[in-house]
């Protein structure tokens, strides 16, 4: 396993067609409707990176319906 008790080891920053951003475990099977975004690293590192880039929280379908007026 990719991982310890505590969450140490490599870890993959995923996305969703919804741009929505989770972690996953680097080297495992990614579920359906997710894609790695590019950074890997430790938790705590692809965590900084998903506050970095995920300033908006609503699902890109929302920011849409929500733009057209």
């Amino acid at each position: 396993m990719n991982e310890d008790a505590e969450g140490n080891g490599a870890y993959s920053v995923v996305a969703n067609d919804e741009e929505q951003y989770s972690i996953w475990a680097a080297g495992r099977s990614l579920p359906a409707g997710w894609h790695e975004v590019g950074k890997t690293g430790s938790k705590s590192e692809c965590l900084d990176y998903i506050g970095e880039v995920w300033t908006d929280m609503r699902p890109k379908s929302l920011r849409a319906s929500m733009d057209v007026r």
